[in-house]
């Protein structure tokens, strides 16, 4: 057996479990999620001593190039994409482990080649045969790699060694898809072998949930509908469609997000608490919200639900076109850019209280939040006093960009009358904790590389959360939109989406910068 080789790290301990040895594969190694993620997120990893020494990567992509050309490429993406300074020893150890081979996804031969790159990189680096696959790639090529990987053998596990899949989103692109997808995939490959990735799961606040709800005793009593009126889910953004005119035509806000991003911080933020935080046991009470969400008629998708599309505006004082006019979308496009909507969750602890999620492009600033509303105090105290409304309380969990909680409460204004002011308390993950440079894909690489599937999607959970958007699907292709554009860029949305919550006597909270 080769000698293993010790990174040049810091001194310091690791902070976690060190992951396996092993290899990981990565198909589409010459995309723009590998360059611009999971290679800092695994440079980050090695950084802090969260990898095996006994490690190593195989890129695979379509267009011909040596191992050495790939280890140029990488090493000059890192100038760019990089979340800090790269250590000139540590990266030199790190890039030694990158390989490269070119191969079509759906050419048999790719794999036996595979193969034979593996068990060479297995006695160089005695990474013991242990393999996990990151599909960066098109959605239809997931079923294709997984049955080719099986066929191979390169899928088979046993006592000395494991093998994993990590997929990417969309899993599937409706409820039927979906299902299909995981047929296919099971009947090659088993559960606990399949990792559904979602990286809205790798930020530090999404995590944080947990801790907050079941840690803290002055929020466990009270996250309930005794105490609780609504919860509001908002997913902003500046963007466009960045050049992927041609794809997001095809996909459009409600499959891009709502299936998953936003069905996963329903989940963890209305969950019953675990019997533990193995992995089973908290997606087994996630897949008990989803199934409980209660099913939206064809009559409430007309009048519980909103669709937009943005129009030409200003953001950031730049001047930006319509949806219709982006490079690949058609003009008469019926894509929908915004979602909004209201569902009710049907369990003893959510009943009667709605969540309001909404998501969309071209918004005002780039914002990810949920906002817990709480009931308002009863006003009978402050009946003779200037005091004219008493404000609920907020508590907002920041998730993107900035990270942190904060809430929301009365306080008197100083003077002789009795007059409320509104206060906000703050936490930031960066003012109490420090900046950790972060892709978001971090600690899911390393949950995959140690086996922990916590954060990663069921299958049941992610066919629940098609059943969720199936009947919107079904309504809006029947009846399409007859007033798209319906929102100007640089603004929250079309207006349908603030009379959603209007006419239940509540409105968005909105951040601005």
């Amino acid at each position: 057996m080769a000698q293993t080789e010790t990174a040049p790290l810091a001194s310091t301990q690791p902070v976690g479990k060190v992951a396996d040895p092993c290899v990981m594969v990565i198909f589409g190694a010459s995309g723009d999620l590998t360059r611009r993620k999971l290679i800092p997120a695994l440079y980050n990893l090695a950084r802090a001593k969260l990898l095996s020494h006994e490690f190593a990567v195989v890129g695979i992509a379509r267009r011909p190039m040596s191992t050495d050309d790939y280890r140029k490429k990488v090493t000059e993406d890192m100038k760019q994409f990089a979340t800090g300074d790269v250590d000139p020893d540590l990266w030199e150890w790190f890039v030694r482990r990158m390989y490269y081979m070119s191969g079509n996804f759906d050419d048999p031969q790719t794999y036996p080649n595979l193969k034979d790159l593996l068990t060479k990189i297995d006695q160089e680096h005695s990474t013991r045969g242990n393999y996990f696959y990151y599909l960066a790639t098109a959605p239809d090529a997931f079923g294709t790699i997984v049955e080719n990987l099986a066929e191979h053998g390169l899928m088979q596990q046993d006592n000395n060694h494991w093998r994993r899949v990590i997929i990417e989103k969309p899993f599937g692109h409706d409820l039927e898809s979906a299902r299909a997808l995981n047929q296919q995939l099971l009947k090659v490959a088993d559960e606990k072998q399949i990792y559904r990735i979602d990286h809205y799961l790798g930020k530090e606040t999404v995590q944080n949930i947990l801790a907050l709800r079941f840690a803290n005793g002055i929020f466990e009593p009270i996250w309930n509908r005794r105490y609780i009126d609504h919860v509001q889910i908002s997913v902003a953004e500046t963007v466009g469609v960045e050049g992927r005119g041609g794809y997001y035509d095809t996909a459009g806000a409600l499959r891009d997000m709502v299936p998953n991003h936003i069905m996963q911080l329903i989940t963890l933020t209305a969950m019953e608490p675990p019997v533990s935080f193995r992995a089973d046991a908290v997606r087994d009470e996630q897949s008990k919200i989803l199934h409980a969400i209660q099913p939206l008629s064809a009559e409430d998708v007309l009048t519980r639900t909103v669709r937009g599309q943005y129009g030409e505006g200003v953001i950031a004082g730049q001047r930006v076109p319509a949806y219709r006019a982006e490079p690949g979308v058609p003009p008469d496009s019926r894509t929908e850019t915004f979602v909004a909507m209201k569902l009710q969750i049907d369990n003893w602890r959510w009943a009667d209280v709605p969540v309001y999620l909404r998501t969309g492009k071209r918004m005002p600033v780039r914002n990810t939040h949920i906002v817990i509303q709480f009931r308002r105090a009863p006003f009978v105290l402050f009946r003779d006093t200037p005091v004219e409304n008493l404000m609920p309380n907020q508590l907002v969990l920041h998730i993107q960009p900035e990270e942190g909680i904060s809430l929301r409460f009365a306080a008197k204004a100083p003077g002789a009358l009795m007059r409320l002011g509104t206060v906000d308390m703050n936490f930031e993950y960066a003012d109490y904790f420090g900046m950790q440079p972060s892709t978001g894909y971090e600690r899911l690489l390393h949950d995959c590389m140690i086996g922990d599937q916590t954060l990663f999607q069921r299958a049941d959970m992610v066919e629940a959360g098609w059943c969720v958007v199936s009947p919107l699907l079904d309504v809006w292709k029947a009846l399409p939109p007859r007033n798209f554009p319906n929102y100007a860029s640089g603004t929250w949305g079309p207006r349908d989406a603030d009379e959603l919550l209007e006419r239940d006597g509540r409105r968005w909270r909105n951040f601005e910068k």
